[in-house]
């Protein structure tokens, strides 16, 4: 028998402006990635710096940093392995919930590249360009709006991530929680997606997949690929 959907905890998306959005951004991305002691380091500067964001994103990010603050060093960094290496719907490589590990994924990889690279950016060599922390530090100091175009074109997949790191009582889940508030609303269609993929988990053959997100390829001009055609 088929099991009904779950329906993770709605979050509902705050305005923002710029300057929040970016803060919430930088904050996420630092506090996002492997923690070892030097970027363990900087958590006390990131809690400074997020004195003037709405309160909604000040709860978020102090719940991480107060469940953080109660590990040593070493929890820390065991719990983050354990949570986003081992768990599968805990990844923190976007692409991997449109494209799972399928032939699929290193097509989506290049749209990420193309991406970064219209928008006058250049891929960090040691991670991936589809990892969630270097897309949220892209969204915080470029101007371009291809960078909001990043983000929102793998919503579901941050949604999922958000709901999967909840159901563990990861303090990972606030951080999360903090990106999605920054974001638009998502739409229906979205909403569709993420639940089945909640359920379901990201795709693991190849066979009848076309979907890689809803991020459009790119030109080196800036332009995404359906643009240049026209």
């Amino acid at each position: 028998m088929r099991m009904p959907k779950l329906a993770p905890r709605r979050v509902t998306a705050l305005t923002l402006g710029d300057q929040d959005r970016r803060i919430t951004h930088m904050a996420a991305s630092l506090l996002l990635d492997y923690p070892d002691e030097e970027r363990r380091a900087k958590f006390a500067v990131v809690a400074a710096s997020l004195g003037d964001l709405p309160e909604a994103l000040r709860a978020a990010f102090g719940a991480f940093l107060d469940a953080a603050g109660e590990l040593t060093q070493q929890q820390l960094e065991v719990h983050f392995t354990a949570t986003f290496d081992l768990k599968r719907k805990c990844c923190p490589y976007l692409s991997y919930y449109a494209a799972g590990d399928t032939r699929r994924r290193g097509m989506a990889l290049v749209r990420f590249v193309e991406a970064y690279r219209a928008a006058g950016w250049e891929v960090d060599a040691d991670e991936l360009p589809d990892y969630l922390p270097m897309a949220l530090e892209f969204s915080a100091l470029s101007d371009s709006p291809i960078a909001g175009q990043l983000l929102s074109s793998h919503r579901d997949g941050i949604e999922v991530l958000r709901a999967a790191l909840e159901k563990v009582n990861s303090p990972y889940a606030h951080l999360v929680e903090a990106v999605c508030l920054s974001l638009p609303p998502i739409d229906d269609e979205t909403r569709k997606r993420y639940l089945d993929l909640v359920n379901e988990g990201p795709p693991t053959e190849t066979v009848g997949m076309t979907y890689l997100g809803n991020l459009k390829p790119f030109s080196a001009h800036g332009a995404s690929s359906e643009e240049v055609r026209r």
